[in-house]
């Protein structure tokens, strides 16, 4: 029968079957490259991307830059994906390596948890399962964290560090401040970098020594082993290189 006189409202009962026999039917809905299935690691990678990464706003694209090769390498590896490491220029004109891979439903899970496009200066909270919210925060510390120690001239061989976490988003950096202290108890405090464009969350000496432990809560716990070596070090000038879950932290 020719198509123009089948009745209008049985034309895709005719038309459909016809459709199937010459195009096929259509397939299963394309899988993304990322399995999005919580784990310790899991939490790791997206506390990296919440301090050093990048959500496109072309709503597919996913970006990882680190000066670390190994930091890039932990991040493909938590992710079990397979991305080719390149190069390109940060902001200051010295070479950065990076990770980009396309994974729409992966984008639009970091968006759902928190992580979205140009959050440099607007994320907020991030939707982590309370089991690895220590596992996110190591994350958010090779990220954009850092450990420092001196010697205080105030008091007579008084040694002191610090545990700061880093961001541009006042709001961030507050809601980690409330998260670590609903589970640990411990305060911090906020300060802003010379320019005040950086918000630090940081935790002195004592506080330090209680946080430490449930970042690097043994030594299976993936990491970027130069700022873990690091700690560690600090820690054995201090005579506290035993403070942390199977000895020495590194």
């Amino acid at each position: 029968m020719p198509v123009f006189l089948i009745p209008q409202i049985g034309r895709r009962y005719y038309l459909e079957p016809c459709y199937y026999l010459f195009i096929g039917k259509r397939g299963p809905k394309p899988k993304g490259k990322v399995e999005i299935k919580w784990s310790a690691n899991f939490a790791y990678a997206l506390g990296l991307l919440a301090t050093d990464g990048y959500v496109s706003v072309d709503g597919r694209h996913v970006t990882l830059t680190s000066k670390d090769e190994e930091q890039l390498d932990n991040f493909c590896r938590c992710l079990n994906i397979q991305v080719k490491l390149s190069t390109k220029s940060n902001g200051n004109g010295d070479l950065c390596g990076h990770v980009q891979f396309s994974d729409t439903l992966f984008h639009n899970f970091l968006c759902s948890i928190g992580i979205s496009g140009a959050k440099s200066k607007t994320i907020g909270a991030v939707k982590i399962p309370n089991r690895y919210f220590f596992d996110f925060l190591r994350g958010s510390f090779d990220g954009d964290g850092s450990f420092y120690s001196y010697m205080d001239s105030r008091w007579e061989a008084s040694f002191m560090f610090y545990t700061v976490f880093a961001s541009a988003s006042k709001k961030h950096i507050s809601w980690l401040r409330t998260e670590i202290k609903r589970r640990l108890g411990i305060n911090g405090h906020i300060t802003q970098n010379a320019n005040r464009t950086v918000f630090q969350l940081k935790y002195a000496k004592h506080e330090s020594l209680e946080l430490l432990p449930s970042i690097y809560y043994g030594n299976s716990a993936i990491c970027l082993s130069r700022k873990r070596m690091k700690v560690d070090r600090v820690l054995r000038m201090a005579g506290l290189n035993n403070s942390c879950p199977g000895g020495e932290i590194g």
